[in-house]
Parts: structure tokens; C-alpha cells; sequence
């Protein structure tokens, strides 16, 4: 590992960094599994010597994440807008569709927003707000807050992770990481416990 670490430290002054970490932040909204909030965490944990250069990471970060999530947005408006409009009135898929259609009126910016922190959630909203034709300024005025506040959070992890271990670079990116994924159990354990407490008050 410490070989990969090595490894890694020779390629941070190469502005190809930058391009790759774009490339996966927009990746990242159509596969969630793309690790693009542990590259932004493990760049910052291993910058030294201004290289690379965190105001670039969060630039790069912030401008993949947008353009993933404009890509999965126009994925939805061009086909799921119309698969809905197909639904029978009065069938549960169509009725499903026009709660959706009211949530994201109602709620959407803070939707697209949190949905960001939440597992697989990006890729789900920015798809469904494409199919519910839901206004593009909007979206991008939404997705510029939600981008830029997930890129400044994971420099900010990685920040702590390189200060608490600064001799440990590979323990700082396993911290930082970590501390990602607890902050992520944690929201969906609050989710979780918002949702039972919704049933069992519809219950009664």
C-alpha cells in the first residue's frame, strides 16, 4: 500500500489529476458505484506542496458532478417524460408519477440537494426530475448548491483525515473515508427512522 501511496504522490502535479477527477465525479452520477467522493478525499489527504491544488479539486469536483447530473437529468426528460405520460389515469404507476411530480415542485431543490449524501439517491432524483420536466434553471441553480456544498464536505473530510494523520497518509484516507460512510449510515438511519414513524402514525 505504501508503494501505491508513492505512487500516487508522483502523479499529483500532472493537471491530468483534474481531468480524471471530473471524468468520475460525472461518471459517478450514472454509476453510483464510482468512487468519486474517495478520489476528491484522498487528493486533499495527499496534497503537499500546493500539488494538487485544492481550489482546482473542488473546481474539477464541482463541475463533474454538475455535468453527471445534467446528463442523467436530460437521460430522464427524454424518455422517462414520456413513459409516464403513457401510464393510465387512474393506474398506481400513474398516480405514483403525479406524487413524484408534486414532491419535486414542492420540495425539489432540497430533494436534489440531500439526495446527493444518500446512496444511489443522486442518480434516482436527477432522473425523476428529468421525467417530471422539472424546470432546468431550477435544477442547475439546486445542483450548483448541492455540487459545490459535496465538494467543499469531501475536501473538508480529506482536510482531516491528512491533519489527523499526517505522518499516515494511507490512515488518513481510510479515516476520511470512513467518516464519509458514518456520516452516510447516519442520514439513512434518520431517514429510516422518519419513514417508521410516518407508517406507524398512518396506522393509527
Amino acid at each position: 500500500m505504501e508503494v501505491l501511496v508513492d505512487l500516487l504522490r508522483q502523479t499529483l502535479s500532472s493537471p491530468w489529476v483534474y481531468l480524471l477527477l471530473f471524468g468520475l465525479a460525472a461518471v459517478d452520477a450514472i454509476v453510483p458505484l464510482v468512487p468519486a467522493e474517495a478520489a476528491v478525499i484522498t487528493l486533499t489527504v495527499l496534497a503537499s506542496g500546493g500539488e494538487p491544488n485544492l481550489v482546482l479539486v473542488i473546481v474539477a469536483a464541482t463541475l463533474g458532478a454538475l455535468t453527471g447530473d445534467h446528463l442523467s437529468y436530460a437521460i430522464g426528460r427524454g424518455g422517462g417524460s414520456r413513459r409516464l405520460a403513457r401510464f393510465p389515469v387512474n393506474s398506481r404507476r400513474r398516480a405514483g408519477s403525479e406524487w413524484a411530480r408534486r414532491a419535486v415542485d414542492r420540495r425539489g431543490g432540497m430533494i436534489l440537494i440531500a439526495a446527493r449524501y444518500v446512496p444511489g439517491g443522486r442518480t434516482a432524483v436527477t432522473l425523476t426530475m428529468g421525467a417530471v420536466c422539472y424546470p432546468l434553471q431550477s435544477f442547475l441553480f439546486f445542483d450548483l448548491i448541492g455540487a459545490v456544498s459535496w465538494a467543499l464536505y469531501s475536501v473538508l473530510l480529506g482536510t482531516f483525515g491528512g491533519l489527523a494523520f499526517e505522518r499516515d497518509p494511507l490512515r488518513g484516507i481510510l479515516t476520511g473515508i470512513g467518516l464519509s460512510l458514518a456520516v452516510t449510515l447516519l442520514l439513512e438511519l434518520v431517514r429510516w427512522l422518519r419513514h417508521r414513524a410516518h407508517r406507524q402514525a398512518a396506522r393509527r
